[in-house]
């Protein structure tokens, strides 16, 4: 997007190069990235960036803020996961946003959704600084936001990780990490931050006569109380592989969240039919459509609608320009767990050897108890086709995952 960066970047790319990078990530992070990283870093105009940040936490507080809201995305929680203890807030968000060209000619950002979960924070950070010193990127360009550096952003995520335990008692949980595309930003993290990686199917309750039971995980022979938990498990994959924990969401223990599970499911798809703002396009819930309600929000064009499941995750289920078989085959007792949404047409911003490509630009935010809502940096996805995340785009070059880069204001 920013043309001379652009030029430069592609003047100066050589496959090698690529796959230095790709040896240097894998190096860095003790295992194979699995997913597909793009050949380039994005180079995106620092008030764009900031204005996307501004949105985000905006659509957020508006959200967090609405008791009669909360109370109703929590009714969507299944029973079974429905949390207790819940926190006043989400530790960590993710608002993914494309960009369209309006008539004057002027990129604006449009939400894509937003998710109340943490990403890949930590293996970010490592792909960025790689893409700077592979490619010998100029050293005044930048990828934190919110004022942040290296320093800090790993100061904050500690402080919202481990928020002053000891990192022993401090664990990230996940369904089988190790099979996860997302382990090499679990060594990252755990790494930086000397907390253990554990399988929640291994976290076991101890029961303590007149006081709260604790979770524990256990350690050679060794049950080690777990007083916070990084919560990393997406509980749509509890449910579809039908995955019982030892433990019981419903009931009260003596540990903390870093991540409270209820958060996915307030701050996600659902919250889309709710907002109210110039870069939201709109959205109907299926059930609501069904009885009439809410149609005059979406365009006349069909091949304009995107049907999406509500708590899937890396674009799991969605359905571009649905019939109306499409709809209508979803179960009656279903379709209050379907969206119904404008289809924007994103521009192909970044110039590449494979023809102009799309940009999703992820904002990663953290939010510290007793502090506000922050944007830490952005997470970048190149795409040629309907689809953004990477596992769509495994089969084409100069697309997959990437960082933005911005050229630092002077003074």
């Amino acid at each position: 997007m920013i043309r001379q960066l652009r030029s430069d970047f592609n003047s100066r790319f050589r496959p090698e190069l690529y796959r230095s990078l790709r040896h240097s990530l894998d190096a860095c992070v003790r295992t194979h990235v699995d997913f597909r990283i793009a050949e380039t870093p994005c180079f995106i105009p620092k008030p764009l960036l900031d204005r996307m940040a501004a949105i985000g936490a905006e659509l957020t507080h508006s959200l967090v803020n609405d008791s009669g809201y909360l109370t109703k995305a929590g009714r969507a929680i299944p029973e079974l996961y429905r949390a207790a203890d819940q926190t006043p807030h989400p530790h960590f968000l993710t608002v993914d946003f494309g960009l369209i060209r309006e008539k004057s000619g002027e990129l604006s950002p449009r939400l894509v959704e937003m998710q109340a979960f943490p990403s890949i924070y930590g293996l970010q950070f490592v792909l960025s600084e790689a893409y700077r010193s592979i490619f010998e990127l100029d050293p005044s360009l930048g990828y934190f936001l919110g004022g942040h550096d290296a320093a800090s952003f790993w100061k904050i995520l500690s402080r919202v990780i481990l928020a002053g335990h000891d990192p022993e008692t401090v664990v990230l949980a996940e369904i089988e990490p190790e099979q996860q595309k997302t382990f090499p930003d679990f060594l990252v993290t755990a790494d930086r931050l000397g907390i253990r990686i554990v399988d929640a199917e291994l976290i076991l309750p101890e029961d303590r006569p007149g006081r709260l039971p604790r979770l524990c995980y256990r350690n050679g022979r060794s049950l080690v109380p777990i007083r916070r938990i990084y919560n990393r498990a997406i509980v749509d994959e509890l449910m579809r592989k039908q995955i019982r924990l030892p433990f019981d969401y419903r009931e009260s223990f003596d540990v903390e969240w870093a991540g409270h599970p209820n958060w996915y499911f307030l701050i996600s798809k659902f919250s889309i039919p709710f907002l109210q703002h110039e870069a939201v396009p709109p959205a109907v819930f299926l059930d609501a459509w069904f009885r009439g309600e809410g149609r005059d929000r979406l365009p006349e064009d069909r091949n304009q609608w995107i049907l999406k499941p509500l708590f899937s995750f890396a674009g799991k289920g969605i359905q571009f320009a649905p019939s109306q078989e499409d709809l209508a085959a979803i179960p009656v007792t279903q379709r209050h767990e379907y969206l119904l949404q404008q289809r924007m047409n994103f521009e192909p911003v970044i110039e590449t050897p494979c023809g102009p490509t799309q940009c999703e630009i992820r904002i990663l935010y953290v939010w510290p108890d007793g502090e506000n809502l922050q944007p830490l940096a952005a997470l970048t996805r190149l795409g040629r086709g309907k689809m953004m995340g990477v596992d769509h785009n495994r089969d084409q070059e100069w697309v997959g995952a990437s960082a933005a880069f911005y050229p630092k204001q002077a003074g």
